[in-house]
């Protein structure tokens, strides 16, 4: 991999976080009903930090979870016997909340098709919603996010890399050439 280019620094990341948890409270008229659950690995810090925000902006308190979508992938044949999962932690009961899915980059909108279908096993929620920070583009589903923090146009033979503090020493998004 070679770098290619800075996307967004903390400061950046952090406003379009901020954005999309206005945007969240003025489309689900207040926060009440919300549950947000962090796709592994990044979406989880993420999702905390929407939450954070969400409470500082709405003064409520939403639950936070995360999702492993490792048994719901359609490629695990691909993978072989060694696809494993942890579990995930659903905080409330869905079907008494619009679940908002976090991630750090859509891509082909497999990652949340799995993810989906595991939320969909732990019950019938009212809506799932999807956060991202990054919209990279590349569809190979009919999949689109509710909130997106920046659309960034790249070519198959790039990557986009989200860094988190917690997992990476560092926060930031970067554009690497494979």
């Amino acid at each position: 991999m070679t770098y290619k280019a800075s996307i967004m620094d903390e400061a950046q990341m952090r406003r379009s976080m901020a954005r999309i948890a206005h945007e969240i409270i003025e489309k689900n008229n207040g926060a009440e009903h919300i549950c947000l659950l962090g796709i592994r690995r990044r979406g989880i810090p993420l999702s905390k930090m929407l939450a954070e925000n969400i409470e500082k902006y709405e003064g409520v308190s939403v639950p936070v979870g995360h999702i492993d979508i490792g048994l719901y992938r359609d490629d695990l044949t691909e993978i072989g016997p060694q696809a494993t999962t942890s579990d995930s932690y659903i905080p409330c009961d869905v079907k008494d909340c619009t679940v908002v899915l976090v991630d750090d980059v859509i891509y082909t909108g497999r990652t949340v098709r799995a993810a989906i279908e595991a939320v969909v096993r732990a019950g019938r929620p009212r809506a799932i919603q999807l956060a991202v920070l990054i919209d990279r583009g590349h569809r190979e589903l009919p999949i689109r996010a509710d909130y997106v923090g920046k659309n960034v146009p790249t070519s198959r033979d790039e990557m986009v890399s989200v860094m988190m503090e917690d997992f990476d020493g560092k926060t930031g998004v970067a554009l690497y050439d494979l």
